[in-house]
């Protein structure tokens, strides 16, 4: 997540909190050892920064 721009914001119980400064997007990144491929897709389109 940092590759995109984004900092950690706190660590929830399964869910690690994401922020991309620039955009003030906010995701819950889940902490499983697999996640489904949408989903993955999901929350990278929705924390990149433009032109990433």
């Amino acid at each position: 997540m940092e590759e995109f721009g984004c900092v950690l914001v706190r660590h929830g119980a399964q869910h690690d909190w994401y922020t991309n400064p620039v955009t003030k997007q906010s995701q819950p990144i889940p902490r499983h050892n697999e996640i489904n491929e949408n989903l993955a897709k999901s929350i990278l389109r929705n924390l990149k920064s433009e032109g990433k």
